[in-house]
């Protein structure tokens, strides 16, 4: 892949607004590494912020645009609720003339995206549809593809969860990430990895992989669509990843326990677990 021009020091400022999968769990014991459902900024000089997932953490990157133009663009894994479920709560789209370029898989059902948001935020699940609010609104469909948002190259390949599922790699000069929020772990206790995995993980300074589940967790739960983290430390070691923020953590993982992963991780990998808050130059 080749890489796009990029101006300035660093070319990516990551900062992790929600970090859990399935529902938010706010409480004492999530406290340091927060509570908030998938979302993910990045920043390359010169640009609006791409928006990865919109989780309930977009709400906190919004007050930041609150009163403010904002022009920006989100690319949304997949449709399940704790990747979109943020979208009515993020308030730069409350004002006129504010617009939001939404990237999102080909729905295996044929429904546009654009209905498929609106299939999910609409009542009686949520009082009020996307069509009401004074930004506008722009969806895109997306499966395996190459294109650049400003200076920074986008790929997009298809990776095993359930339901269309996308997985991202983002380009700028010489920095990249990857970014793989729910991943499939093989059923059968391998520890392949798909080709269209490596390709988006393959040498990337940062990669966001889905950590969800512990080993035990997992014999229960191999069906549901995730991975344990000591698999993501696998993806990691195979794809020669710089560093590794294990993501996605279940809500019912506690900050203790986040620790311990950590520390559990395999030697010659920097390895941490995503926390709310957290800002990464890359």
């Amino acid at each position: 892949m080749r890489s796009v021009p990029c101006v300035g020091d660093t070319a990516f400022k990551v900062t992790f607004h929600g970090v859990r999968g399935s529902t938010p769990c706010h409480g004492p014991d999530t406290a340091r590494y927060g509570g908030n459902t998938s979302c993910v900024s990045v920043e390359a000089p010169g640009t609006m912020p791409i928006i990865l997932d919109m989780g309930t953490g977009i709400r906190y990157l919004g007050e930041q645009y609150r009163g403010r133009d904002f022009k920006g663009t989100a690319l949304v894994t997949h449709l399940h609720w704790d990747h979109v479920q943020g979208v009515p709560f993020f308030a730069p789209m409350l004002e006129q003339g504010n617009e939001l370029d939404i990237y999102a898989p080909v729905q295996e059902n044929g429904l546009s995206v654009r209905d498929a948001f609106d299939s999910i935020i609409c009542p009686p699940a949520f009082p009020v549809t996307l069509g009401l609010f004074s930004g506008e609104f722009r969806f895109h469909e997306l499966a395996d593809a190459t294109f650049d948002i400003g200076q920074v190259r986008v790929t997009s390949r298809l990776v095993p969860h359930i339901g269309p599922t996308l997985g991202y790699r983002l380009e700028c000069g010489g920095s990249s990430i990857a970014y793989i929020s729910d991943h499939q772990q093989p059923y059968d206790g391998s520890l392949d990895v798909p080709a269209a995995v490596m390709e988006l993980a393959e040498g990337v300074d940062l990669l966001i992989h889905d950590s969800q589940y512990t080993l035990a967790e997992f014999e229960k739960k191999y069906y549901f669509g995730h991975c344990t983290s000591e698999f993501a430390v696998g993806v990691a070691m195979k794809s020669r990843a710089g560093r590794l923020a294990l993501f996605h953590h279940d809500p019912v993982r506690t900050d203790d326990e986040l620790d311990s992963a950590v520390r559990c991780a395999t030697a010659g990998l920097e390895v941490f677990a995503a926390r709310e808050g957290l800002v990464v130059q890359v």
